[in-house]
């Protein structure tokens, strides 16, 4: 499902009273009349990369570059507490229509800017409907079950055998019955914490999303959900826990990082996440391994729906750059001459292809992900691609929190599966209506 603008005519008074007020007019500059540049960046793993690119940048233009990187699961509270300063960023994320429509007072048109002209396609932006681009999609993701194929192998399987929900789930569940033997288990942990937890609020969640709106043919928000594929949710989920490095009553403690390290250090076959991690995995030594990328591939998230042989992986975006139309005129054109020296420089360009992989810029460098090329691989082979049906959720950081809630009573301290079914079809309408 492409995605298409909605709501826009929605939430058109503030934010809410923490922001500075509407159409208060253009932020005074720097002093030094060359403008500045904030960047509320959205990806933590991400983090140390924009930094040191945004040093770069400062050397070699005189122009400050500050990056602030929100935490995991805190970007839209982040965003709403910094956009209250005098000093508030010039540059954020917009990741869909939801955050758009709340943030449409405060968003540049980028239609006519040097950084759009650069972009190779336009398949992913957040446009309006008489050609403003709100929001441009600086990278292309996946996300599934990335695996181990060397461990995959000791425990006598190959990717191959692993065709749908009824042989992952028989793999992992023989795995589980000799992990003292192999002296691994089949996945990581599934953490609830809130660095952690919407890996499944938000991306395993996708998975009954798109299925429902793929047969209701959804192509815009809607305002209900009917939760046809929880059961399918349910598989998966269950799967995850009660085959994994820990026990189900300690995933409200259990972070992102130590299930990036499980995998990492050989403790699991299968880790659910995105090609955003290729970096941490395979580049970044100071986290204590360093992965073969040839042992590594991503797998479908394969759920029990009928026909999901065919299925590929998970493809779509929610990295969208968006511009502070409230910020000064120098502060809007260093922005903007920023981000075009990011999406053209060698320093800029190579930061892009290892931190994200497939970018959609002219000068893109040529991405050694493994992950994307498992992507482009389902594709080529005919799979059907699972586009990010998240990216409708309404009100996402309240939706998930409640869904959070409850997969973390029904997981850890033995609660009905219904309450889950509950947060996630009543959750939506309700917040819904809070939109």
């Amino acid at each position: 499902m492409k995605k298409r603008l909605l709501a826009l005519m929605l939430a058109s008074t503030c934010v809410m009273s923490l922001l500075a007020g509407c159409g208060e007019g253009k932020k005074a500059s720097s002093d030094d009349g060359k403008g500045k540049v904030y960047y509320l960046n959205f990806k933590p793993e991400a983090d140390q990369a924009w930094q040191d690119l945004a040093t770069k940048y400062t050397e070699e233009t005189g122009v400050e570059v500050k990056v602030v990187t929100a935490a995991s699961g805190e970007y839209e509270s982040t965003l709403t507490t910094e956009m209250g300063k005098s000093s508030a960023p010039t540059l954020f994320q917009v990741g869909n229509e939801s955050a758009l429509a709340t943030w449409k007072d405060y968003i540049y048109d980028l239609a006519d800017t040097d950084v759009y002209k650069e972009m190779s396609t336009t398949e992913y932006n957040l446009e309006g409907d008489n050609g403003e681009v709100y929001a441009i999609a600086y990278c292309y993701e996946s996300f599934g079950i990335i695996t181990n194929k060397a461990l995959l192998k000791e425990a006598g399987y190959e990717v191959s055998d692993i065709k749908d929900f009824e042989s992952l789930k028989a793999i992992v569940e023989d795995i589980t019955a000799r992990k003292d033997e192999l002296g691994f288990s089949a996945f990581s942990s599934a953490g609830l914490d809130g660095s952690s937890a919407w890996r499944f609020t938000g991306h395993l969640a996708n998975m009954p999303l798109y299925y429902e709106f793929r047969d209701d043919k959804v192509e815009e928000q809607p305002e209900t959900v009917t939760g046809a594929y929880l059961e399918n949710y349910k598989n998966i989920w269950d799967l995850y826990i009660n085959n994994a490095t820990c026990e189900p009553t300690v995933l409200a403690n259990k972070t992102g990082d130590e299930s990036e390290a499980e995998f990492g250090q050989g403790q699991a076959v299968f880790f659910q996440n995105g090609s955003w991690e290729y970096s941490n995995l395979v580049l970044d030594e100071s986290k204590g391994f360093k992965m073969n990328p040839d042992d590594l591939t991503m797998l479908p998230i394969y759920c029990g729906v009928e026909g999901e042989e065919k299925a590929g992986l998970c493809n779509g975006t929610e990295n969208c750059w968006a511009v502070n139309s409230q910020a000064s005129e120098e502060d809007i054109q260093a922005t903007l001459d920023f981000l075009k020296w990011v999406v053209t420089s060698d320093e800029g360009t190579t930061m892009m292809a290892e931190q994200f992989g497939a970018v959609p810029f002219k000068q893109a460098k040529t991405a050694t992900n493994v992950f994307c090329e498992a992507a482009n691989q389902c594709l080529a082979d005919g799979k059907y691609n699972v586009t990010w049906a998240f990216n409708y959720t309404p009100n996402v950081d309240q939706w998930r929190a409640g869904v959070q809630s409850a997969l973390l009573q029904y997981s850890a301290n033995g609660g009905d599966w219904a309450n889950v079914e509950a947060a996630f079809v009543n959750g939506w309408a309700t917040q819904y209506k809070a939109q």
